[in-house]
């Protein structure tokens, strides 16, 4: 893992108190430059003083100035080296010279202005180099060189004392550059790597929602109509049993049968989960990976869709309710066709729940269920009349899922769910589900 900025601004020896300054070694080494330079202008201010004819303290005191300006060398670079160029005729500041050209090249000061001071420095240096060679060989009589020794060592000269630190600094400007957007790069990896994280991880909360969600659905389609029933005719079965014992034993032999389907249902539904067991297993040591969360999902609703109900088992549902005393009509427009697993189960569950509201909420109601098979979809309709008032209320509790998990069902399909009630007094579920088989 890589520090953001913040984090190693935080960590490092930076101040932000001293000026211009990000770090304590930073003052410490250009104070100490500029009292080296200062020191070593003042030394060379004796030798200007005499050359000169002023008095030799002028001539340390405009040294020791000079030197000392060293000192601002990071935030104006370009003022220390205008004041070596301004002072190269008096021969003063060598040390400043190297270390502000230095400066000038590894600063941000664009690139024509570091070329042409380093020109001037140049052109500087070579001329009073050969004006001090030129007297120094004519006072020397019994020395004679020819007419290239002159040239060639100002060039010499002038080019030792500015390139070097020109291209010194050149270097590590650029090396810097290249470090603090390599540093960049990875703050910026770092972030989006974060970021990618956070999405995987909320599209893996979402993929466990919506498996969740399905789930509840399926056991509350199962559990709610079967134990629904079971209430129904166990409360059939105390109002009969005293008056006719056969009848009451018929009702019995139903709940038991109603009982031993729903708990087949459940462990049907139980052992799809287990297939997944071995997917979530990770999840004890640490995030499961979204693509494992998406395979049992996938796998879930495929086991789930090829082991659920067809629309061929709708007359035993009917029948079911019939059972329980229910007065409900079955209708089927069309011929029976095969469609996909996930549309004939949710058609059937359609169907189911809406038939489980009707022995919750209108005991005793007359219901009308019909289907139908049209050219590019299926339709279906449960209808119950008013309810009647006479019929014992099985006590059924509700917890106002069934036509939400209904309507999510056959949006989930790109179907049409709508429901309400009727003006006779009763209520009315209708779904249209598209045949999925024809649009593959």
């Amino acid at each position: 893992m890589t520090a953001t900025g913040a984090d190693r601004e935080a960590a490092g020896s930076t101040t932000r108190g001293y000026w211009w300054w990000e770090r304590r070694r930073g003052v410490a080494l250009d104070v100490g430059l500029a009292l080296v330079s200062a020191l070593e202008c003042g030394l060379e201010g004796v030798e200007f003083a005499r050359n000169t004819g002023v008095p030799v303290p002028v001539g340390v005191v405009f040294g020791l100035l000079a030197g000392s300006v060293l000192l601002v060398r990071r935030r104006w670079p370009i003022a220390v080296v205008l004041v070596t160029i301004a002072m190269t005729p008096a021969e003063m500041g060598f040390l400043m010279a190297l270390v502000g050209l230095y400066t000038l090249a590894a600063s941000e000061v664009p690139r024509r202005i570091t070329v042409v001071l380093a020109g001037m420095a140049l052109v500087g240096t070579f001329i009073v180099t050969w004006v001090r060679l030129r007297q120094s060989v004519a006072e020397q009589a019994d020395f004679g060189p020819g007419d290239w020794y002159v040239p060639l060592l100002s060039v010499f000269m002038a080019v030792g004392l500015t390139a070097p630190s020109v291209l010194l600094g050149l270097y590590i400007g650029a090396r810097r550059r290249l470090m603090e957007s390599l540093r960049e790069r990875a703050d910026s990896l770092e972030r989006e790597l974060s970021l990618l994280a956070d999405r995987a991880e909320e599209r893996a909360e979402w993929a466990r929602t919506e498996e969740r969600t399905r789930i509840a659905r399926e056991m509350h389609d199962v559990v709610a109509h079967r134990v629904s029933l079971m209430v129904v005719h166990a409360a059939a079965l105390q109002a009969v049993a005293p008056k006719d014992p056969a009848k009451a034993v018929r009702n019995a032999a139903l709940v038991g049968d109603m009982g031993r389907q729903a708990l087949t249902e459940l462990r049907e539904m139980l052992g799809v989960l287990r297939t997944g067991d071995a997917l979530t297993a990770p999840a004890a040591a640490g995030a499961v990976p979204l693509a494992s969360v998406r395979q049992a999902a996938v796998a879930a609703a495929a086991a789930a869709s090829e082991d659920g109900p067809r629309l061929h088992e709708l007359e035993a549902l009917v029948a079911q309710s019939r059972q329980a005393g229910m007065v409900v009509e079955l209708s089927v427009d069309g011929e029976l066709r095969p469609y996909p697993p996930e549309v004939e189960q949710t058609a059937y569950r359609v169907v189911q729940e809406a038939l489980t509201n009707v022995h919750k909420h209108a005991a005793g109601a007359k219901t009308w269920v019909r289907l139908a098979h049209r050219e590019a979809e299926v339709a279906m309709q449960v209808e119950n009349g008013p309810s009647d008032l006479a019929a014992a209320d099985a006590g059924l509790p509700s917890g106002g899922n069934g036509l939400v998990g209904m309507r999510e069902r056959v949006l989930g399909l790109g179907g049409v769910f709508v429901s309400g009630p009727t003006d006779a007094g009763g209520f009315r579920v209708s779904a249209v589900l598209p045949d999925g088989s024809r649009d593959a």
